[in-house]
């Protein structure tokens, strides 16, 4: 209102003549002289009888606008002061409006259910845990939440940014404040940037939540509150963990549709909902990827570890954190996780398994067999390999990597909901029982792939070869690993959608079954093959029609309801596509089969 009252002053001063009426005698005669100042000049004219009384009017006008003028800048200046000088970074009022509107309209996560039924819900003494890694849609989430607030509610919201240089005393000060002045909703954004949040988190809970607020905490350090949930808030708290984006999700919220953009880009959200392109992906580029698995999870593991017990949890890895090793460590983990998680893939000297599966590959290509990848420089490959992935071999590291080492790093990748364990079983040896980890951030994986192919394009015998057979090769390395990629994602989410089933490979003496969904208690399972392909070739699915194959399977894991190929062609049967199949099989689109899980 005043700011309205300041605007019109102005704007009817600026209708009023400037300057006075002065008066002089000329031979004993008083006249009246109109004196004002113009581009630093002094003017001065004689004002006529017939205009100076409305002249003068004018000018006691503009000077007792001026004056009011000065009341309401002092005014302005007064209303404009914060009524407490925050601690934090706090919005509220305007300010929280301008924040939360660019998002208003963009597509909502899964999660978002959960926190509002937390915030409109009747969940007493109890704060809301909102944690992932870096780009997952945490701040997006609330930020979605506070627009769709109606004015009152909107009235008592205030969102906190936590800085490094901030205690969790400051935030207490500001919090006290606030529930004072009658505040209800408060979200505090990056809280585990508090070097004290995991020691005196009990606070938010046991002093704000029982009075009534509702306290909604957010951060990228999931491994911190991992522990605080373990020491400090027990059961007085909600967790919701934002890091693993299933496929389904990917393409309803960012709008993009195909299983292989998923595989390049999958784990994270670009920065403007649907507005999707390369540049706006974490993982387009190898040294964004670097940047991510460096600031995201190796800097989160080392931030918590600080932070929890006094710096007391470092067990085995604290002589790399010293040494600034224990990053490499993890960078190391995190190229070669695919199918192998062992000492020796943080001991040995790096070389990469792309390689040799590709060239393996090509060797039997039916089409079109190449030995291309066994004539190349493999050395010289490899050496360039490890120059771009940036990884130092055993010699290089001046801290000898233990098991223990390899232990520790899995657990805390784990609790971060990185990695996941997928069994394969024996069919001849029951007690044999192996697995292999899956990455939940498939895109971190891919960026590695391309790498290897810069490498392979810098080898002198490659650059031989014409640039058509040269593309081919490329292209062939490349849909091995989406292949494989692929299989990972399918048997992920198909294990964490259907927790009351054991999902698992199922190898046999000659061939496997790419997975196995089996029923304990229902006694029955499905069986599918997962290819790549966009084509139904009977081939597929020998294995799957294998009769002895299907025999074993049953006998111990129940009858077999369902029989699939998952592909990336449209949604078939095998007797539809080609004529005289003796037996039918059912092609299930891999998109269509993602969606139908729920991960939740």
């Amino acid at each position: 209102m005043a700011s309205e009252e300041h605007s019109k002053i102005i704007a009817e001063i600026e209708t009023l003549p400037s300057g006075g009426i002065t008066y002089k005698k000329i031979n004993g005669r008083e006249y009246a002289y109109y004196q004002w100042r113009e581009n630093g000049k002094q003017h001065s004219r004689r004002a006529k009888d017939d205009e100076l009384e409305l002249l003068t009017k004018q000018i006691e006008r503009r000077k007792e606008l001026q004056n009011q003028l000065k009341v309401t800048e002092i005014n302005i200046a007064e209303t404009s002061k914060p009524a407490h000088q925050f601690h934090c970074a706090v919005r509220i009022g305007n300010e929280l409006d301008r924040f939360v509107k660019p998002v208003a309209k963009w597509a909502k996560r899964e999660c978002y259910q959960q926190l509002h039924d937390y915030i409109y819900g009747d969940i007493p003494d109890r704060v809301y845990i909102l944690y992932g890694l870096r780009r997952t849609g945490k701040t997006t989430l609330i930020r979605q939440l506070i627009s769709e607030m109606n004015t009152e509610m909107k009235s008592k919201t205030v969102f906190i940014q936590i800085q490094d240089s901030r205690t969790l005393d400051d935030v207490n000060r500001d919090l006290k404040y606030l529930e004072t002045n009658g505040y209800q909703y408060v979200f505090i954004d990056e809280v585990t940037l508090l070097n004290d949040f995991i020691e005196g988190a009990a606070l938010f809970s046991d002093v704000f939540a029982a009075s009534g607020m509702k306290i909604v905490l957010s951060g990228t350090d999931s491994l911190g509150f991992m522990f605080t949930e373990d020491e400090e808030l027990y059961d007085r708290c909600i967790m919701s963990h934002t890091t693993f984006i299933p496929y389904r999700e990917f393409e309803s919220v960012l709008g993009i549709v195909g299983i292989d953009d998923y595989i390049r880009y999958g784990g994270t959200m670009s920065l403007g909902g649907k507005h999707y392109n390369d540049a706006s992906m974490i993982f387009a580029t190898k040294k964004s990827t670097d940047k991510y698995v460096d600031s995201a999870i190796a800097r989160n593991i080392q931030h918590s570890l600080k932070n929890y017990q006094y710096e007391g949890h470092f067990r085995s890895l604290r002589e790399l954190y010293e040494k600034n090793e224990l990053t490499n460590a993890i960078n190391r983990i995190v190229e070669d996780i695919n199918h192998r998680f062992t000492l020796e893939v943080l001991t040995r000297d790096f070389k990469s398994n792309d390689l040799r599966i590709s060239a393996k590959n090509l060797r039997k290509d039916r089409e079109e067999p190449t030995d291309i990848l066994d004539r190349i420089d493999i050395a010289s490959v490899n050496g360039t390999l490890k120059s771009l992935l940036e990884i130092r071999d055993k010699a290089e590291q001046s801290v000898e990597i233990q098991d223990a080492h390899r232990f520790e790093i899995k657990e805390y990748l784990d609790l971060l909901d990185l990695t996941v364990e997928i069994e394969s079983r024996w069919m001849s040896d029951y007690n044999r029982k192996e697995t292999r980890t899956t990455f939940s951030q498939p895109g971190m994986r891919y960026s590695q792939a391309e790498a290897l192919i810069k490498s392979l394009m810098q080898d002198e015998k490659f650059r031989d070869m014409s640039l058509e057979e040269r593309k081919r090769v490329t292209d062939r390395i490349l849909d091995e690993i989406k292949g494989r990629m692929m299989e990972d994602i399918v048997l992920l989410e198909t294990k964490l959608s259907k927790k009351s089933c054991e999902v698992f490979r199922l190898q046999f003496a000659i061939g496997e079954f790419d997975m196995v969904v089996f029923n304990p208690e229902e006694g029955n399972c499905e069986i599918y093959e997962i290819k790549h392909s966009m084509e139904v070739v009977p081939e597929q699915c020998k294995h799957l029609l294998d009769e002895q194959k299907c025999k074993d399977t049953e006998f111990r894991y129940g009858t077999i309801t369902g029989k699939y190929v998952i592909y990336r062609g449209q949604t078939t049967s095998l007797k539809d596509v080609v004529e005289n199949a003796t037996e039918d099989m059912t092609y299930v689109n891999v998109e269509e089969y993602l969606k139908s899980l729920s991960t939740v």
